[in-house]
């Protein structure tokens, strides 16, 4: 290299940043001791500015555009370097590069929960997750307040300071919805909660230059004990009827139980068997409730009924059994015929005492009509030959 050559390598000629990151918001020039050439090429692209700092002073923003360095376009910086008569020389100063474009891979979650009061479930702690996008609107500020000298300010930096501000935000956010709102409703209104957090986070982050343009709220989730107490619910609403519910399980279970007796559905075929029987209990406690008592006022007992659940067509209905008080003896049960021949017997008279089921005590024959009319149908006795 020649002395020509060392001396223009003193010299830069074009200022210029080609970002090759997805998450660098400010990127400083390395200048290198080297000084930049009046009238040299500035070169910023879109979604960048180009801020010059001059002994920690920021002096010039340029927008994107190609910008020659002279000291007309640089008045801030003439100013502090004192070229008030137009001295043009290479001069020293710091180019930080800042990228406007937003920021859209952007992360937030609660770590501790959101207290909040829901007028259905009373207070509930919420946990919350999304996304949200950030952008730099007020360069100056920024690297005023956040980036300061760092050579390469990256988002990694600043994102737990936006989270901390999100998450202050988000309570008051969802304790104001929820308050309104139904927590089971949240979903609903997720999207309309994000816009005002936006805002509301846009004007909190004003001072340092970033803006919040999207914010996302992916999920809002409930503890796991009020989870199953909303399961339970909607269980009981698909269900309906809970009696009838109950009653089909066991049908169900038994029919389960006949199809693999030797299995586990043995018990539910237990559980039926056992209903079953309770029910034929309470039919022979109530046939033998209804047997007639002994002596004058006592009443039969019933014919026996049929086990539930038996196969075949339904028994004969039964005619009405009677019962004769004979000598101080109970006579019976006896059918209509067969009275008929106790008449002809002469064994049942007007003055013996009958009952059959429905009957409050023992009546004499001929003050109940199905007995009165046998003595009129039977004939009396042949005279003797």
């Amino acid at each position: 290299m020649g002395l020509f050559d060392s001396i223009r390598g003193e010299f830069i000629d074009i200022v210029e940043w080609l970002d090759d990151s997805r998450d660098t918001i400010v990127w400083r020039f390395p200048r290198h001791d080297n000084e930049i050439k009046m009238g040299a090429k500035l070169v910023v692209r879109e979604s960048q500015v180009a801020v010059f700092v001059n002994e920690g002073n920021i002096a010039d923003v340029f927008p994107p555009g190609t910008h020659t360095l002279v000291t007309r376009n640089m008045p801030v910086l003439s100013t502090l370097k004192g070229w008030k008569y137009g001295f043009d020389s290479p001069f020293k100063a710091e180019v930080y590069f800042v990228a406007t474009r937003q920021f859209t891979d952007m992360k937030w979650g609660t770590r501790n929960p959101v207290l909040v009061r829901d007028p259905e479930f009373g207070m509930v702690r919420l946990r919350a997750f999304g996304g949200y996008a950030a952008r730099v609107v007020d360069a100056a500020s920024l690297i005023r307040e956040l980036a300061g000298t760092d050579p390469q300010f990256r988002t990694e930096e600043v994102e737990e300071y936006l989270r901390q501000q999100i998450v202050g935000r988000l309570g008051s956010a969802l304790g104001t919805a929820a308050g309104s709102t139904p927590i089971l409703d949240l979903a609903a209104n997720q999207h309309v909660i994000g816009e005002r957090l936006a805002n509301v986070l846009s004007n909190d982050l004003a001072d340092v230059g970033i803006q919040i343009p999207r914010f996302i709220i992916e999920n809002v989730s409930l503890p796991p004990e009020v989870e199953e107490a909303v399961d339970k619910r909607s269980q009981m609403a698909i269900v309906g009827d809970l009696d009838q519910y109950g009653r089909f399980q066991t049908a169900n279970a038994i029919e389960d139980a006949a199809r693999n007796p030797g299995g586990g559905a043995g018990e539910g075929l237990g559980l039926g068997m056992g209903f079953a029987a309770g029910q034929q209990m309470a039919a022979n406690l109530g046939a033998q409730a209804a047997q007639p008592p002994q002596g004058r006022h006592a009443q039969p007992p019933q014919a026996p009924q049929a086990p539930q659940g038996q196969a075949g067509p339904p028994p004969l209905p039964q005619q009405a059994q009677w019962y004769l008080g004979v000598d101080g003896q109970r006579v019976g049960p006896l059918d209509e015929a067969s009275l008929a021949d106790r008449v002809g017997e002469g064994t049942l008279t007007p003055e013996t005492l009958v009952w059959r089921t429905g009957m409050e005590q023992w009546t004499a024959a001929r003050e109940v009509p199905e007995t009165a009319r046998l003595f009129g149908a039977v004939p009396p006795p042949l005279p003797p030959a």
